[in-house]
């Protein structure tokens, strides 16, 4: 293990997009367990829209960020946290964190899984997109699917298991020609467009000319109102991100058809993933299987190196993944 520790602080807050400016490298010695508590030291970090919101006023400046993590454990004062063991928490954005027993998910052993699976489509990340499904949603056999930003963590995710699932005809929304392929060769939307082809309207009624029945929109803007139009009656809307927003505080509001809610009985409904930890076991029930039988995938963008955090992030927030995107260590 080495004797020097790093972090990433939050300098100032941004307007607009964030850049390297906005962040340091802190070092200093790795720190030593209290009685209680177990050091862990990192082995994957991801990097998550939502951090983009927090920096406007929710983390700390001059303070370690808050991140999901999985580490080993190096060094304990716990018997609860023994020694070797891999471990997920949010004391990410480090190179080590000091845990509590609380504070930490002890990983099941799934032969076979990999370990960066845990903070993807087995993480937060899927998590997310198998709520908005089961849950919030309530997806029906049959039901015909369209996800924004289809080509991120979320949105392959939902993809992935909105198929397994048994949905219908399943559109997506992403950033750019590769994504689009993407998202029809590897991921299995039936139809994908580049949303900065055109209007989001047109766009969406090429893609699913006779509508769709239910809406996992994690950008909002144009697409939603687009979405809305396209819904047939009693078609649901999952808000599970503001992307278009985060970057863009000034952004017009959302133009949508308020009459067309009311009179094709839409319902919205926006959730947190917090909210629904509960279903943690249930998506391992519910994926674990399919990834080792092959019929699911972990769709991730893989950056080495934890000096590399900021830049991954930086590179996420305009586009640069496909997948999840997650910060691996090197040493």
């Amino acid at each position: 293990m080495t004797e020097t520790a790093l972090t990433v602080q939050q300098t100032s807050r941004p307007t607009g997009f964030p850049t390297a400016a906005h962040f340091r490298f802190a070092e200093s010695p790795v720190p030593e367990p209290a009685p209680g508590t177990a050091l862990v030291e990192n082995l994957y970090w991801s990097v998550d829209p939502y951090h983009r919101e927090m920096m406007d006023g929710d983390f700390a400046l001059d303070a370690p960020l808050e991140g999901r993590a999985l580490g080993r454990v190096v060094a304990s004062r716990e018997p609860a946290l023994p020694e070797g063991e891999i471990v997920f928490h949010r004391h990410g954005w480090r190179t080590h964190s000091v845990v509590r027993p609380d504070e930490v998910r002890h990983l099941p052993h799934h032969q076979g899984v990999p370990l960066s699976a845990y903070l993807g489509v087995l993480g937060g990340t899927g998590l997310t997109a198998y709520t908005a499904l089961t849950r919030i949603a309530r997806l029906r056999e049959g039901d015909d699917v369209f996800v924004s930003a289809a080509a991120g963590g979320v949105g392959t995710a939902a993809g992935r298991f909105a198929r397994l699932l048994g949905a219908g005809r399943l559109v997506g929304s992403a950033g750019g020609p590769a994504k689009v392929a993407y998202l029809t060769e590897r991921v299995g939307y039936d139809a994908a467009f580049d949303h900065r082809a055109g209007p989001a309207a047109d766009l969406l009624a090429k893609a699913a000319p006779t509508g769709i029945d239910l809406f996992v929109d994690n950008v909002g803007g144009g697409q939603l109102g687009a979405a809305i139009s396209a819904l047939r009656p009693r078609g649901r809307v999952v808000r599970v991100g503001t992307i278009s927003q985060y970057n863009h505080p000034d952004a017009p509001p959302v133009v949508l058809d308020h009459a067309g809610v009311v009179e094709k009985s839409l319902r919205i409904e926006g959730f947190l993933v917090r909210d629904h930890l509960d279903l943690q076991e249930e998506l391992y029930a519910f994926a674990v299987p399919h990834l080792l039988a092959g019929r699911l995938e972990s769709d991730e963008t893989v950056v080495d190196g934890f000096e590399r955090i900021v830049e991954a992030f930086l590179s996420m927030l305009r586009g640069g993944n496909t997948g999840k995107t997650l910060v691996r260590a090197t040493r």
